[in-house]
């Protein structure tokens, strides 16, 4: 194994950091020094994910993801840090795929995913007590929740099945799944040798990711998931369960006598939940919305021999993230008493008890959680547009203490065994994500990995002010300007406002390839996160319930207002665009004004109708605009673009995907044709192969070719810039870069 990286830590990088880790938010600086970001540029980003600490706390292994050179697609590999200091390292084969790095509990093998050729599973194992050597896939080594002395693993899977019943002769084994008759079919094809179509009897018949599915050939069964155990060293497994309902998130005990899960609230089996839930779905909307808040679930502990499970605690809500406290006396949980509450961190008594709220009415919500062997219980959170780490005060007398936040976002917080220290990938405005390293205190913070620092020495990437202002009622919202590449004090720049997606995701404090792609054109790039968005707590996200583009659209408006307000704003080259939730707002922000001279809509909607008919989400206006179109249907009326058409002057680009399920291309068709029919300038593009996740995960080529098509069309418009055809480049002999 070779060391791929050399350079020492920058100390420019490290003083950027050390501002924002005490929170230090900064104006608009000068550009600084570097060219504008290219296209090409994109394909020379590094992106990390999925940092495991080994227990030892000795090293860091990583995910690390490039575009590999002249290919039209992402590569990945484990890269190991020494957290001492010292250059990353690939461990895993260039030649194949490589992700998800963990640590068996004594240190001796990093295990990670791939599905190389040769192997059982995807499950591969680099012994770490032994120089170099190849991946294997050792026996006798578990995965799921151990205990302290980590001899063994538990982990859910349903009961052996005892049918061994030999099926009869299929007639329609040879043709393709979706076009078998499924289940409960009446009609056959008249030659299953001439039909190749598609045939369902039950929903869903498509999904984002997946295309069209094909109806079960046979009934569907439920298999209750059961309790399993494997001991360390052995390939044997043990079902310890064998019941109707089924055991979920089993975590067991520090000394390995118990293990907790979640079950139904009554242990009822899986049939007569999956029927009340499937009888639920069938109800109007307003008893729907009567029975929100529900109890479906609690916390059971059955010790390990076997035995009777003992419900915890009789909580009404949902739990998650369920974790024994070090001495084993206590467990904590997140809980959400109603789809629409804030997540709560709670503590019960093992023994059992009322859960206690340990932080209160704090106004962010608890995500992945660790209890450190110290008795520290410490989570992470968005707060706002950033991620901190958070230390909780046990006794809930006082609120979570941030330990590690600043203008970033903070990905996959991983702590050695000991609970001392914890590494974590970390990303700001203006630097694509890194590897980090700091006490479990939050002190002692240092960078260990410097993937992109070649990169970020070439290129100028944009950085962003941040401010907040009062939207509709008073409430404040959060939002960020990015300056132009080149800026220059004194002049004036166009301005594109960014939408978010969701409508409940939310923009941060991150590098976005979007945001920089526009602002290298030399534009201002306007994000904000207007109610609906997530990261500040349940109330503000569902705010906008059966109000969508009402007071989130008027929160908008008053960013762009002021930022049109500034000296070096030309307020009369402004654009709008958004994908997703943005793409139906982008839509309906050209239907209620004309102050934008050139719009993009991407992933859009422009009529709930056929969107609810033709989409895999329905269940998303379900709740959010309470019911079906046939239970509300003025809602889905009114709050359809493609009603008011007539009134959109805002010459639009539009870009859809030719499999994106989650906005279907029908949406799309319908706004161009009306866009044309009225004659407003529109451009369609479609594009091949790709989901609604074109933008975030889609081929690297055609990622590109969006991105260069989003610069182009606003360059047109807000900086009168001429289309050009593009002179032959090496992509057009198979070299991406």
């Amino acid at each position: 194994m070779t060391p791929r990286l050399t350079v020492p830590l920058g100390a420019t990088l490290r003083a950027t950091f050390a501002a924002t880790v005490l929170g230090v938010a900064t104006p608009l600086l000068l550009a600084a020094q570097g060219r504008a970001m290219k296209l090409d540029d994109w394909y020379r980003v590094t992106q990390l994910s999925q940092p495991a600490m080994s227990p030892d706390g000795k090293h860091v292994a990583v995910t690390v993801t490039t575009i590999p050179t002249g290919r039209n697609e992402r590569h990945q590999e484990i890269w190991v840090v020494p957290t001492a200091g010292g250059a990353p390292q690939r461990w895993t084969s260039p030649g194949t795929e490589s992700s998800n790095p963990r640590w068996t509990p004594d240190g001796k093998f990093l295990l990670f995913s791939s599905n190389r050729p040769g192997g059982r599973g995807n499950t591969w194992a680099l012994r770490m007590d032994v120089p170099g050597g190849e991946a294997t896939q050792p026996e006798g080594i578990p995965s799921g929740s151990m205990p302290s002395d980590a001899s063994f693993a538990i982990f859910t899977g349903p009961a052996r099945s005892d049918s061994a019943a030999p099926r009869g002769a299929d007639p329609y084994a040879r043709m393709q799944a979706p076009a078998r008759p499924p289940f409960g079919a009446i009609t056959r094809p008249a030659d299953p040798a001439r039909f190749d179509g598609r045939h369902y009897v039950e929903m869903p018949i498509k999904a984002n990711g997946r295309d069209y599915l094909a109806n079960p050939r046979e009934a569907r069964v439920i298999r209750p998931q059961q309790l399993w155990r494997q001991n360390m060293g052995d390939t044997a497994r043990a079902m310890l369960t064998n019941t109707a309902y089924s055991h979920r998130s089993p975590v067991v005990s520090p000394d390995g006598r118990f293990i907790a899960f979640i079950a139904d609230a009554s242990l009822r089996p899986d049939s007569v939940v999956q029927a009340e839930q499937d009888s639920l779905r069938m109800l109007p909307f307003s008893a729907e919305r009567d029975r929100e808040v529900r109890n479906d679930a609690d916390i059971y502990i059955v010790p390990v021999a076997g035995g009777t499970p003992r419900k915890v605690a009789e909580w009404v809500g949902s739990e998650s993230n369920v974790l024994w406290s070090p001495d084993g006396k206590q467990l904590a949980f997140v809980g959400r008493v109603g789809r629409t509450a804030s997540a709560r961190l709670f503590l019960v008594d093992a023994a059992g008890g009322t859960p206690r709220n340990v932080i209160g009415s704090f106004q962010y919500e608890p995500e992945d959680m660790d209890w450190l062997p110290n008795g520290t219980l410490q989570f992470v959170a968005s707060k706002g547009g950033s991620t901190a780490v958070y230390r909780v005060d046990l006794s809930g007398k006082a609120a979570p203490r941030e330990v590690l936040g600043g203008r970033r976002r903070i990905n996959g917080v991983s702590y050695d065994k000991a609970g001392r220290s914890m590494a974590f990938v970390a990303t700001s405005l203006a630097r694509p994500t890194e590897l980090f390293l700091a006490n479990a205190d939050g002190t002692g913070e240092r960078q260990l990995s410097m993937f992109n620092d070649a990169l970020n020495k070439e290129v100028a990437w944009s950085d962003a002010e941040r401010f907040t202002y009062q939207g509709v009622g008073g409430l404040e919202i959060e939002a960020w300007l990015m300056k132009p590449y080149g800026y220059e004090a004194g002049k004036k720049y166009p301005l594109v406002l960014y939408i978010h997606g969701g409508p409940h995701s939310a923009y941060g404090e991150n590098w976005f390839d979007e945001f920089q792609n526009l602002a290298a054109q030399g534009m201002f790039v306007l994000f904000t996160n207007p109610r609906g968005s997530s990261g500040y707590g349940a109330d503000f996200t569902y705010s906008t319930r059966g109000r969508w583009f009402a007071e989130d659209y008027d929160d908008l408006m008053r960013a762009v207002d002021i930022a049109a307000k500034r000296a070096d704003v030309d307020s009369t080259r402004m654009g709008v665009t958004g994908g997703s939730y943005g793409g139906v707002m982008t839509a309906w922000v050209t239907v209620k004004t004309n102050r934008f001279k050139a719009a993009q809509a991407d992933r859009m909607i422009s009529n709930w109708w056929s969107w609810y008919g033709s989409s895999d989400a329905q269940g998303l206006t379900e709740f959010e605009f309470y019911g079906t179109p046939w239970d509300n249907p003025v809602m889905y009326d009114t709050l359809s673009p493609i009603r008011y058409i007539r009134q959109v002057k805002t010459p639009t680009l539009i870009v859809q995907s030719e499999l994106d399920h989650r906005t279907p291309m029908t949406d799309a068709e319908q706004w161009f044709l009306g866009l044309k029919k009225h004659g407003v300038p529109a451009e369609f593009v479609r594009y091949p192969r790709s989901t609604h996740d074109l933008s975030r995960t889609g081929e690297p080529w055609l990622l590109v070719d969006r991105l260069g098509r989003l610069r182009q069309w606003f360059a047109y418009w807000l900086q009168d810039v001429k289309p050009t055809d593009p002179a032959p480049s090496r992509a057009a002999s198979g070299n991406g870069r």
